[in-house]
């Protein structure tokens, strides 16, 4: 039996990651990144192509089981160019009669006042990218409804883990904290909240893809916890055997990495850090069966991770 075809758009940390595992069970695989270049997963094919060019994307999926929009777009052009994103892949996708699996995240509900999240919550996000995001779902899940693409939506928290560095779980901690220097933490750091490790995330995007019973619907993908992020950082020091040094930015301003073009952008998410910020994974977990990788085991890897790309100059 020839492999199933599967398309993953985009090749940032979701991508590559979901790229490998699809990979390890034997798929075909292809990714697609607008220069073809960057990192490139063992036994898949990389293509170059902006995924607005409906007759390269039409190109690209065909004879595709599924295609997982793993696309990333940075927050001061979300609002023009998601929805863009988006037509092409109704259209093409749609006509390929391919299954969709695509990311989304938890700004599209806004704040809820530290109310867990789940799949009820209503989509009530106050502010453009929010809104922008809750418009997409809900496009989404209509076109499935009358049978225009067959879709399935996994949405994740904050991420962490490996290749993911611009996070609030980032470049901004692992590398300080394997050097017994002073991390950063944002808003307040004694609130419950819910962190996405990317390869839990890539592994429930490819039993969405493969899971019939996953279509027409949103998913809270597996998260472990929920753990302030004190008690995130208190198990990092624990795992380097270096003391837990962490500098608070307690507002959205320019800090380390985070200059005042991405601060300013994403002031309108800083909810995240100031009120409990939890996401509901049951349904996913009670339909699936799986769970969350431990956050000690994720933690662990990750550190690992980063430890290795500064001794390779990455």
């Amino acid at each position: 039996m020839t492999p199933k075809l599967h398309v993953v758009l985009g090749t940032g940390p979701v991508g590559l990651t979901l790229a490998e595992r699809l990979v390890a069970q034997g798929n075909r695989v292809r990714t697609v990144n607008r220069s073809g270049g960057g990192e490139q997963i063992a036994d898949s094919v990389r293509v170059a192509a902006d995924v607005t060019d409906r007759v390269k994307l039409a190109e690209i999926v065909e004879g595709a089981d599924v295609v997982y929009n793993c696309t990333h777009v940075p927050y001061q052009l979300q609002p023009q160019v998601l929805p863009v994103i988006q037509d092409a892949l109704l259209d093409v996708v749609g006509r390929s009669g391919a299954k969709l699996v695509t990311v989304e995240t938890l700004n599209q509900y806004g704040p809820t006042g530290g109310v867990p999240m789940t799949e009820r919550t209503p989509l009530a996000a106050p502010g453009p990218k929010g809104k922008t995001r809750a418009a997409i779902t809900e496009r989404y899940l209509a076109a499935h409804e009358r049978g225009d693409v067959r879709v399935a939506l996994g949405m994740a928290a904050d991420f962490f883990g490996p290749r993911v560095l611009l996070s609030s779980l980032g470049v901004s901690v692992f590398p300080a904290a394997l050097a017994g220097a002073t991390r950063l933490g944002l808003g307040d750091i004694d609130l419950p909240k819910s962190y996405t490790y990317v390869p839990d995330l890539a592994a429930g995007l490819a039993v969405l893809g493969s899971d019939d019973r996953a279509l027409g619907r949103l998913w809270h993908l597996p998260v472990d916890g929920p753990y302030t992020t004190r008690q995130i950082h208190d198990i990092i020091g624990d795992l380097t055997g270096e003391p837990t040094q962490i500098t608070v930015q307690r507002e959205a301003e320019p800090f380390g990495p985070y200059d005042e073009e991405f601060m300013a952008e994403y002031r309108e998410l800083f909810y995240w850090h100031t009120e409990p910020f939890v996401m509901d994974d049951s349904l996913y977990t009670s339909t699936f069966g799986a769970r969350a990788t431990p956050m000690r085991d994720a933690l662990a890897t990750t550190l690992d991770w980063f430890a290795h790309s500064v001794q390779e100059g990455q």
